[in-house]
């Protein structure tokens, strides 16, 4: 359902789904913020939000474009990730809190992104969360972002020509800062295999972008087991 988190500056859009007690128990439930991607809050997030609902946990997707839509606000909120800092940053904290101090959530929270929002996740994942799961996110400039980060479940196209190499660098750094992970890069799929865009078929022919099945559910799969075990 469409909802509001309270910011620093008041409050900006937000989409909420929770999990059915008669699906997934009485609670309380481990929680998630999810990251949309550079399109926005589109059906496609929250359709991903209310599947994470379905599988017990609390999810709150931040309109990282409330503050005068996309066009307006797309350079300031790319600013923020390629910078590792700034009012993007706040807003994604604030539905962290949210979620967290819910009396029907256990207090461990993750977070999830894609593209843009993959970006976010990973240098989030220093900020506080209990576990990360970026999907194609840009890596930070500054590695050293990550020096403290949780536990991190990432997942690339190998086909994906924007993030070549992204997937071995990232699992060298995490591994030389032992943190907890699980990185994969999936041979058929590119840019957004996880999420069901507009144009998509076309899309995926023309750049090698657009939803891969296959791949989509393998790491569906992954990103379950790993918030099982970090999140409970």
């Amino acid at each position: 359902m469409e909802t509001a988190i309270t910011v620093a500056d008041g409050s900006i859009k937000g989409y909420l789904a929770e999990p059915l007690p008669e699906v997934s128990g009485p609670g309380p439930y481990p929680a998630v913020v999810l990251v949309h991607d550079a399109v926005g809050l589109t059906q496609d997030a929250r359709t991903i939000a209310e599947r994470f609902a379905t599988a017990g946990y609390l999810v709150l997707a931040p309109d990282m474009y409330s503050r005068g839509g996309a066009l307006r606000c797309l350079k300031g909120v790319f600013r923020d990730m390629f910078a590792a800092k700034g009012r993007a940053f706040d807003d994604i904290e604030a539905a962290r809190r949210a979620l967290a101090g819910r009396d029907d959530c256990t207090g461990k929270v993750g977070v999830v992104g894609f593209c843009m929002g993959g970006g976010f996740a990973l240098v989030a994942a220093s900020s506080g969360f209990d576990a990360s799961a970026p999907y194609y996110g840009q890596l930070p400039k500054n590695l050293s972002v990550l020096d403290e980060a949780c536990p991190v479940v990432a997942s690339f196209g190998r086909k994906d020509v924007t993030l070549k190499g992204a997937a071995a660098k990232l699992e060298s750094a995490l591994a030389e800062r032992e943190i907890p992970h699980d990185v994969k890069e999936y041979p058929d799929a590119g840019h957004s295999f996880a999420n069901q865009l507009p144009l998509n078929r076309l899309l995926r022919v023309t750049t090698g972008f657009g939803y891969h099945h296959e791949s989509n559910e393998d790491a569906w799969r992954r990103v379950l087991a790993f918030f099982s075990e970090h999140l409970g």
